[in-house]
């Protein structure tokens, strides 16, 4: 990924527009939808109305839309949502009128933006602390006031439409279980229905962003990533009450921990990360409800674990996808990190053939992807800004490719890795530890653990 040196107009920017604001939200019951919109200020200068829009579902509790405790969660999702309009001018001071919170909540929530920030700080060129980039503060004070929810022991699982929570809807199908998408593109919708439910058995929510958000990227203010997940964290919050289920079961392993930027902690995937599922646990019983209980089911699993358990749900094969640029198209775009990531881990797995087939080549023969396969094995100082595993995982699979593969034509790619990385081959030990080994901590219940142990000892 480029680095631009943006310091100057960080700046510049910050001194034309000093404050950000969050002036209010506001929830509505509409005919077939239920509608928050929030109202967002920069500096009195540029005004921004992001929404949710919640399709009708019988099975969502409406009478509890007017309570306090969710307009409570309500105001938290407009909290994380307002990161994706301060970064344009990266104003010093944020200004909460909406709602009130106490200093540690203000604390807990310079934390969350500041490391959610790392990717969007460290590409811009900004140099800073989380003292200096900016300040948060509220009108008023006052205690926090938890939701009282009466919550089924039953679960949510959010999709996004990857190898990941295929696994989790297949674990948790034995449950009362109800698929959750955000945004939903073709490849989540297939993998709810391949799992066996309807369109009207899935909760959906439809985010909009404002469309002068838009127009100021256009324009050359700042822009970058931000941590989505934490985003997706709160809005499942919503659904958790509306739907009164306890159980929010992400699919996010023990391989997203690792630093993007080696010996930092710069890292893309940082709100999937076991430290902001602690963090955020933590968030949610002190000032939320002490009722809902948010995990990552996969959490005491590695990417090499998940491919292996992935590879024996063949009806899924082509319909996941992981590819951000063939989002919108429902396809594997070849040429980027995630696909050749993809690829790699799961290639021990799969037949080659049959991998061709799902991806449209096969990706190890093509030598234009050299840049991006340096980073992946760990030549480089930076991994790929995408939700990939580690540097260890990547190595390994390639060592069991090449072994999987020693009688056929090696491609380019694993003819170089053979090259670069002579020696250093993979020990049984080390193969054990990747493909047997439950990562702690976690929290995962001891009931769900012990089917996780069940897929990896199979």
């Amino acid at each position: 990924m480029i680095r631009i040196n943006n310091r100057h107009k960080f700046i510049t920017f910050r001194q034309a527009y000093p404050c950000f604001v969050f002036e209010d939200y506001q929830v509505r019951k509409e005919k077939n939808e239920l509608v928050v919109e929030y109202f967002f200020n920069i500096s009195d200068k540029f005004y921004f109305k992001p929404t949710l829009t919640i399709p009708d579902r019988k099975f969502y509790d409406y009478s509890i839309i007017d309570t306090e405790g969710f307009k409570n969660i309500v105001f938290h999702i407009g909290m994380i949502e307002l990161i994706s309009y301060w970064k344009a001018t990266c104003s010093p001071k944020i200004i909460i009128k909406a709602n009130r919170l106490t200093i540690s909540q203000i604390e807990w929530w310079k934390e969350v933006y500041f490391h959610g920030l790392g990717e969007f700080l460290y590409l811009n060129n900004i140099h800073t602390n989380i003292q200096d980039l900016f300040s948060i503060s509220c009108e008023t004070e006052a205690e926090t006031e938890l939701i009282n929810l009466r919550l089924t022991d039953n679960y949510i699982v959010p999709v996004g439409g990857g190898k990941d929570s295929v696994i989790s809807l297949e674990v948790l199908k034995a449950y009362d279980m109800l698929p959750f998408a955000l945004n939903p593109n073709k490849a989540i919708t297939d993998t709810i229905q391949k799992a066996g439910f309807a369109a009207e058995e899935t909760s959906i929510i439809y985010r909009t962003i404002h469309p002068q958000l838009l127009e100021l990227n256009e324009k050359g203010f700042l822009n970058g990533h931000t941590p989505f997940s934490a985003l997706l964290a709160f809005i499942s919050l919503l659904i958790s009450a509306l739907t009164r289920r306890k159980n929010i079961a992400l699919s996010n392993e023990v391989s997203s921990n690792e630093a993007t930027v080696l010996k930092t902690n710069v890292n893309h995937q940082y709100s999937k990360s076991y430290a902001f599922e602690k963090n955020f646990r933590f968030y949610v019983k002190n000032y939320i409800s002490d009722s809902i209980n948010y995990f990552s089911l996969l959490r005491p699993l590695n990417e090499m674990q998940i491919a292996g358990i992935f590879s024996r749900f063949p009806q899924y094969f082509h319909s996941f996808k992981s590819c951000n640029k063939g989002r919108k198209s429902a396809s594997w775009c070849g040429s980027c990190p995630k696909c050749l990531f993809t690829y790699i881990i799961l290639s021990p797995f799969i037949d080659q053939n049959l991998m061709i087939n799902i991806f449209g080549k096969d990706l190890l023969n093509d030598i234009e992807l050299l840049d991006i396969f340096n980073q992946l094995i760990g030549l480089e100082d930076e991994k790929p800004f995408e939700c990939v595993g580690t540097i260890d995982e990547v190595n390994a699979s390639l060592h069991m490719i090449t072994n999987k593969r020693h009688r056929e034509e090696t491609p380019l790619l694993l003819k170089y890795f053979q090259k670069v990385k002579a020696g250093n081959s993979l020990s049984q030990e080390s193969k054990n530890i990747l493909l047997k080994k439950i990562s702690e901590p976690h929290f995962v219940e001891k009931n769900l653990l012990i089917k996780l142990r069940d897929l990896i000892d199979d």
